[in-house]
């Protein structure tokens, strides 16, 4: 997994609050942008970091994207901080 950039993408709330619409399913571009008030750019942006975190997977649907959580990758970083965690434990014994 890239940790780095899973926990650059999770540290923008912009961008988790993408990720908890995409719990409810995939939605296109367009679905997402009408939640928030900043341009395309910049959803645009939080978007590709997304993507490039592999937290979220995109596929064309005609002239649409549709984005669509990855709960494997989701799924990693929980375990890397419950390894975290469990270390942390073993520590302190």
């Amino acid at each position: 997994m890239r940790q780095e950039s899973v926990f650059k993408a999770l540290a923008d709330r912009h961008r988790r609050r993408v990720l908890r619409l995409l719990r409810r399913g995939a939605l296109s571009a367009g679905a997402i942008a009408e939640h928030f008030d900043f341009t395309k750019a910049s959803l645009s942006h939080h978007l590709a970091l997304l993507r490039q975190a592999e937290l979220v997977r995109v596929t064309r649907r005609g002239q649409q994207r549709i984005y669509a959580l990855n709960t494997s990758v989701v799924e990693e970083a929980l375990g890397f901080l419950m390894n975290i965690l469990d270390d942390t434990e073993k520590d302190g014994e």
